[in-house]
């Protein structure tokens, strides 16, 4: 029987998130200077995600390790074979998503990157997980990266970038999007727009809070 990727990665994985796990004083860091009210409106904000996220940039900010479960799984049973994610960073969700379609038989992955710096290393953990051949990462603002030359049908989408961007970023792929599309939104509670569109009755989304800090809503049409 076949490895399947997703196991194989195990070492990987592991070592990233416990780089993670390691970096989350250097978010703190980052944030220690704002009240719970500042921190909010950075988040909201749809002009100042450039500076937060330029004081991340050394920072993983990846997704938990349920969650990149959730998504080779979500990958796998969906049998994804296009996928969009929006805020590659250091690329744990990346590998995640790619794994689930190398044992889908393969596929196209675009994701899209701020900072050079972190496209950067998401290459070279993807190379160090043989999965880079799958993957196009665009470097730059998603709001232009993603707004040309996506695939005429996605199967499934990863929000996890700057998360007031999460409508607009909803809109540029909403048309590629086929019926039973799969998108996950990481940490949707900072992005209330996002969540009123794809809850709102007859917005041709179903959608639910999922576990502590995703939403997942399907495309019903």
């Amino acid at each position: 029987m076949t490895t399947p990727t997703i196991t194989s990665l195990a070492p990987l994985l592991d070592r990233l998130f416990d780089q993670d796990e390691a970096a989350r004083s250097a978010t703190r860091a980052a944030f220690a200077h704002l009240t719970d009210a500042d921190r909010a409106r950075m988040m909201r904000s749809k002009t100042d995600y450039a500076d937060l996220y330029g004081r991340l940039k050394d920072v993983p900010l990846a997704v938990s390790r349920e969650t990149g479960a959730l998504l080779y799984m979500l990958a796998r049973s969906s049998r994804a074979r296009t996928i969009v994610e929006f805020g590659t960073s250091f690329g744990i969700s990346t590998l995640h998503l790619a794994a689930g379609l190398r044992d889908n038989g393969g596929g196209r992955l675009i994701t899209s990157e701020f900072e050079p710096s972190k496209a950067a290393r998401a290459r070279d953990n993807l190379s160090a997980g043989g999965l880079l051949d799958l993957v196009e990462i665009r470097e730059g603002d998603a709001l232009k990266t993603l707004s040309a030359d996506l695939p005429d049908t996605i199967d499934l989408v990863l929000l996890d970038g700057a998360k007031a961007l999460y409508p607009e970023i909803l809109e540029l792929v909403e048309g590629h999007l086929k019926p039973g599309a799969i998108i996950v939104a990481d940490n949707a509670d900072d992005s209330p727009d996002y969540l009123a569109r794809v809850r709102m009755p007859g917005s041709g989304y179903m959608s639910t809070a999922f576990a502590e800090d995703v939403e997942l809503s399907v495309r019903i049409n």
